[in-house]
């Protein structure tokens, strides 16, 4: 059985997925409204939607996530938003291959992507954002 480290990392774990959910609801929603609505270059809107999701995420997981009372949280946002935008250079790589050489629908090459970027973003955030 799990010891409390294992149940507290799993845990942890879940509720950074549950917070990433939304933020897809957010990422999704600004990415169509830019893309479809505003006529934006899809990567374009993609950043727009990721940015967008990366700065909820941060305030739900600073407070839900990673329990943070760290003062310095500007200096917080700043490493959790770099680790964003390194998460969305990975996005938009895994949406150009998925989407442009394997000619996948860009919605289901954007969910796929957000998978793999999530673990990334995860392990990145605990050891580097909201070390206790």
């Amino acid at each position: 059985m799990f010891n409390y480290f294992n149940r507290a990392f799993i845990l942890k774990f879940l509720k950074f997925g549950v917070v990433g959910f939304s933020g897809v609801f957010v990422d999704f929603g600004f990415t169509w409204l830019f893309k479809e609505i505003v006529k934006v270059q899809k990567y374009i809107a993609n950043a727009i939607g990721f940015t967008m999701a990366a700065s909820s995420n941060f305030f739900l997981n600073r407070y839900w996530t990673f329990h943070s009372t760290n003062p310095q949280i500007f200096t917080e946002y700043g490493k959790f938003f770099a680790i964003s935008v390194l998460g969305l250079g990975l996005s938009t790589f895994f949406i150009w291959l998925f989407n442009g050489r394997f000619k996948w629908n860009f919605y289901v090459a954007k969910l796929v992507a957000i998978g793999i970027v999530t673990v990334w973003n995860f392990f990145a955030n605990l050891y580097f954002t909201f070390v206790v």
